[in-house]
């Protein structure tokens, strides 16, 4: 069975009485080219251990199981189970996980499931819920890479660089975690039913430690979050209002100008280092009002 086949695919779905689910997101590759793109683009060989996510009837997995040592993937609609057990049955080093991923420890199911190998994420991630999981998988600091389809919109996100459109406090969070690189774009028909967009395929190598100069994480979130909440303004106004009584907008002015920057700098064009430049000054002047409080 080709399961990039469209003919095969039907068969498959009119033996087993499934329909597509839209509120799941689901589409299926026709396109037999991309899997093996994506796998291949991936990195991944038989020392690796793969979490998949979504692995729909089984045909990126198809091209993760002979390159992988060992295959996991997670699969929330229960009606596809059948499916994978047909299509997967010669994949001896697959195993199939009934599951929501934003509800399981991933951590313990990784490291359970594949022990012994390091670990990477291959995805074609269900559009609605790409954050969420993105962020369950830097949080979980396990994998060496991780490599999804995502919406062109979003990996253009992922990748942008300051003081351009599509940048923004979702750049700088994927940034802080990784490398991200988009390998190649994904036209709606390669896919049924098809997509109202065109879709890419985003390669991240993960940082084994967080970017030089950020000494305190939820100092610099705090600074980007509030830096890009009034992104059109001057980066003064969103940091105002980030740390609202705390500090003056003339102390946040000379924050700004002794870590090198115009005092009317926009947040949205400063990258991690200028980040992390003003959120360990901030620090240091909270700290210095804490004593004096004392």
């Amino acid at each position: 069975m080709d399961l990039c086949n469209e003919q095969d695919i039907g068969r498959l779905l009119t033996k087993h009485g499934f329909r597509f689910s839209k509120s799941m997101g689901q589409n299926f590759l026709i396109d037999s080219s991309v899997p093996e793109k994506i796998a291949s683009g991936s990195g991944i060989d038989s020392s690796f251990g793969v979490l998949e996510i979504g692995p729909g009837i089984g045909a990126l997995t198809g091209a993760l199981s002979p390159r992988a040592g060992r295959v996991l993937s997670v699969e929330l609609d229960s009606r596809l189970l059948p499916l994978l057990q047909e299509t997967l049955a010669d994949y001896k080093n697959v195993k199939i996980i009934s599951g929501d991923i934003l509800k399981l420890d991933i951590s313990q199911m990784v490291k359970t499931e594949m022990p012994g190998l390091r670990y990477a994420v291959c995805a074609n991630l269900p559009y609605n819920i790409t954050t969420p999981v993105l962020t369950a998988l830097f949080e979980a600091q396990l994998f060496e890479t991780i490599t999804v389809m995502v919406q062109r919109e979003v990996a253009l996100r992922m990748c942008a660089e300051p003081g351009t459109a599509d940048y923004g406090a979702f750049t700088v969070f994927v940034r802080y975690h990784s490398e991200p690189k988009i390998l190649f774009d994904v036209a709606p028909d390669s896919f049924i039913p098809q997509p109202k967009v065109t879709s890419s395929v985003i390669t991240m190598k993960m940082r084994r430690s967080r970017p030089e100069g950020i000494d305190d994480e939820a100092m610099f979130f705090r600074v980007v979050r509030g830096s890009f909440a009034q992104r059109r303004k001057m980066l003064v106004n969103g940091l105002e209002s980030a740390f609202s009584g705390k500090f003056t907008k003339e102390e946040l002015k000379a924050v700004i100008t002794e870590c090198g920057f115009d005092a009317m700098v926009r947040g949205e064009t400063l990258g991690i280092p200028g980040f992390a430049a003003i959120a360990g000054r901030i620090g240091e002047k909270w700290d210095d009002h804490s004593k004096r409080i004392l």
